[in-house]
């Protein structure tokens, strides 16, 4: 029975990012996500409480195998920090500048509501707390010397943001690269905490 729930639910899942990619947020009724998927709405709401939870829950599911294989890149074994920085910042770059990810953000802004609060808890807050435990590990492995990690991972997601993230929210392009972005952004962090 689960399995059959399990399904089910990827469905409803599946039909919601459509929809959501086709004609944006604040356009998708649960009563079109439900005549996409074949059942009604009482099915839907059995699943989600609501549009902004499905929402919620449609983007996350979306990215989170990309996000987890770029956590995945944050390996404290390896001594040479600058280079795992440089590989998780190009991937990080890469996947919060992907359409996904701005249209979740943009998303998330343009809403009133708790759709923020919980796009946020369920995304960023939980990938930026990985990083913080790698920088963390590596401060306590003596690769980085100590210091408040969490502000530290702060600092690196603004730096790697800033000339990314911010130009193609508005719809431009960015003004550097991505390798000068990440390269300036590892360097100026290590200058900072290494």
């Amino acid at each position: 029975m689960r399995l059959k729930s399990d399904s089910r639910r990827q469905c409803i899942l599946e039909a919601a990012i459509s929809l959501f990619r086709e004609i944006g947020f604040e356009r998708v009724s649960m009563a079109q996500i439900s005549a996409r998927v074949g059942g009604s709405k009482a099915t839907l709401y059995s699943y989600f409480q609501s549009k902004e939870e499905l929402f919620a829950e449609a983007m996350i599911d979306a990215m989170e195998e990309q996000g987890q294989a770029m956590i995945d890149l944050l390996d404290p074994s390896e001594p040479d920090v600058r280079k795992v920085l440089l590989h998780f910042g190009r991937a990080y770059v890469d996947f919060v500048t992907s359409p996904q990810a701005l249209c979740c953000v943009r998303t998330a802004i343009g809403t009133n509501g708790k759709l923020g609060a919980t796009l946020y808890e369920l995304g960023p807050k939980r990938g930026w707390d990985d990083i913080a435990g790698y920088i963390a590990a590596v401060m306590e492995r003596g690769n980085l010397p100590k210091g408040d990690h969490k502000m530290a991972a702060l600092h690196l997601k603004g730096m790697l943001e800033a000339s990314g993230v911010y130009p193609k929210l508005y719809g431009a392009e960015p003004e550097q690269d991505k390798e000068t972005v990440v390269q300036g952004a590892v360097d100026a962090f290590l200058r900072a905490y290494g």
